[in-house]
């Protein structure tokens, strides 16, 4: 069984910055994308940033240059470097990941940006 968790959320000033961490854990891993989602008050759940095997990442463009997705194969590891964080940003992320071609999520984590 696949299981995905997620750390690091919490509650920042505007202009701050976040580290999220994600660690799955299961046996015979194969994972091939792994992303951020997150889910505003009152909106549907989104992609913020997701990275390939190869490193390879995308970004909405309202986290262009703010956000960045890195992973760590070797360790089944997924993170989200957020800077310079606005109210908008506020919402629960989520960590997911595609393995042997299933999707998996995880439980979520609050990131709350206020003053």
């Amino acid at each position: 069984q696949v299981q995905l968790v997620e750390s690091g959320g919490g509650l920042v000033q505007p202009g701050g910055s976040l580290r999220l961490s994600c660690v799955v854990s299961g046996s015979g891993l194969n994972i091939f994308n792994m992303a951020w989602y997150r889910q505003r008050p009152a909106n549907q759940r989104e992609l913020v940033a997701t990275i390939t095997r190869d490193h390879d990442a995308y970004y909405r463009d309202s986290v262009k240059g703010r956000f960045s997705i890195s992973r760590d194969n070797a360790k089944n590891m997924v993170y989200l470097e957020m800077n310079n964080l606005q109210p908008e940003d506020t919402a629960v992320y989520y960590c997911n990941v595609q393995d042997w071609g299933s999707l998996y999520w995880g439980q979520g984590t609050q990131v709350t940006v206020s003053s």
